[in-house]
This record gives C-alpha cells, structure tokens and sequence, in this order.
C-alpha cells in the first residue's frame, strides 16, 4: 500500500470530555454499518488503525497493550481451558491471543457487527492472524446480550468481554443483567474478564463496573496498563471468579510458554499491575 507523504496526511481525532487524541494519517475507509460508523486510516506512528463511532480501538502497533492484558491474566489461571467465549473482539486480536493455548478446544466469538469483521481481515490482517483459519474458533454474528442469555449453566472456563466504549452496540455490555448472566454460564474454576475503561478519563464508568462486578461474583479485581491511543492512555481490566480470586496466580507452566512471545504481558508485569490501584479507587472500593 502506497504511503501518503506527511505534508499529506490529517489528523484523524477521539474528542473526548474536551480533549482531543489524534493519530496522524490517511483515511482508507469512512462508512457506516447497520450498527456503527466504521472508519480505517493507515497511521504514520502506529500503522493501520481502526475507529467505532469515532473512538479508537486498536492499531496494528498498539493491539498488544490491550490484547495480552486482557487475555493471559484470565487463561493463565483458569482451572481448565476447554470452552472460551469472546463477546466482541470482532478484530480478531482476543481470539488470536486465546488461541496461542493448546489447551483450548472450542472457542465462540459472538460478535454483532459483521462489517467489522470483515474490514478487519481485509485491513488489518495481522491482528486476527491465524485464528480466522483455525478450526476452534466458532465466529457467531449476533447479540452477545442474548447469546449469554441462551447459553446453559456453567458452559464456560474462560469469559472475556471484548467491548467498545459503554455506548452504541456496547451499551448493554455493561450492566447488571449481563454481569449476572455471564457468572451463571461461567463454569467453577473459571475467570471472567471484562475491559473497564480508563481510570481517568472515564473515572466513575470504571469505579461502577468494579463495584457491580464485586457484587456479582465472590472474588474480583481491577488490573492497570496503558493503551497510548486510548483516551489519557491509561487503562483497565477487571477479572473475576467465584472459587478464588484465581486470576492473581498464574499457572506457571502456561505462563512461561505464553509469555515467551508476549510484547506487554508476563507475570512480573501482571504482579505490578494488579498492584498499581490508586488511592482513591482504593478508597472508593474501600480495600
């Protein structure tokens, strides 16, 4: 693909709560699907780049600041990894990452706008990779909300939450129902995992979900990074589990064959984020 020279290129924008966060680069794709405004610019820092409804999601560059940190703290300490469901995560990257497991058997991406599937493979073919070919991924185009609520008791080791921001398509990811639903499909000895906004820029989002994921299941916890093209660049995930807060321990033989190849994530880097709570969530939480 031919590269605009920099004197040619715009500056693509995130406005969020009256601050900019801009990429520099060239539009390829500016459309709207039957759910979303889609659009695609090719970056000149971090490659090509993915927009919802004017939001950032990920970047050929920066997938792995939020693909490995969802995605290892919860398959890493999993009791079993046989059954894996995706809600979201149409870009590929969630699956890609779970996948690098050989002890999953079945994976379901349930992912409710097709078009972002199919721009993803097209334009940003390295995030999926391999898992659009390989025969355990399951990919469902549909509601993640009802999904969940057909699944069956306990059918689930491993629940991620691949999600936009709480608005559009995204907005019923992020409340009590769905929360309660995914703890009754979550089989004992798995993890749940959810992305939950940045800390900062959207600071009672995040402190919500915590406490709403805290009272739902018997054990959870936010855990720290840092996507720099999302808003204020610092970011969370919270995981929990109903047996034991599982996710803060790590199975040694998975993590030291995953993180062999992991750009952000290992477990001297999990210890430190799951550590680096500030004070006031600590207060808000009350820990």
């Amino acid at each position: 693909m031919e590269k605009l020279p920099l004197e040619q290129c715009h500056w693509i924008d995130e406005v969020h709560d009256g601050v900019r966060y801009g990429l520099q680069g060239e539009v390829l794709i500016d459309e709207k699907s039957a759910f979303q405004k889609i659009t695609v610019i090719e970056s000149k820092r971090y490659g090509t780049s993915l927009l919802l409804d004017g939001c950032w999601m990920t970047a050929e560059k920066q997938e792995k600041h939020y693909h490995e940190c969802l995605v290892h703290p919860a398959l890493c300490s999993s009791q079993q990894l046989k059954s894996i469901l995706i809600i979201g995560g149409g870009d590929g990257g969630t699956a890609r990452e779970c996948l690098r497991y050989h002890e999953v058997e079945h994976l379901d991406l349930v992912e409710i706008d097709a078009r972002v599937v199919e721009i993803s493979k097209k334009y940003l073919p390295h995030i999926g990779g391999k898992a659009w070919t390989d025969t355990r991924l399951n990919l469902k185009i549909t509601d993640g909300i009802n999904w969940v609520k057909a699944a069956s008791d306990e059918s689930y080791d491993v629940i991620l939450v691949d999600s936009s921001d709480p608005t559009g398509p995204a907005q019923g990811l992020f409340n009590r129902d769905f929360y309660k639903e995914c703890r009754r499909i979550l089989k004992q000895g798995g993890v749940f995992a959810t992305q939950s906004e940045s800390p900062e820029s959207f600071r009672q989002i995040h402190i919500d979900t915590v406490k709403l994921i805290r009272e739902l299941f018997d054990h959870a916890d936010p855990l720290y990074g840092w996507v720099p093209m999302y808003p204020s660049g610092w970011w969370s995930w919270t995981f929990a589990a109903v047996d034991k807060p599982r996710y803060l321990h790590p199975i040694l033989s998975r993590s030291k064959e995953v993180s062999k190849n992991c750009e952000i994530w290992s477990t001297n880097w999990q210890q430190g984020a799951f550590a680096a709570i500030p004070a006031f969530i600590e207060r808000e939480l009350k820990l």
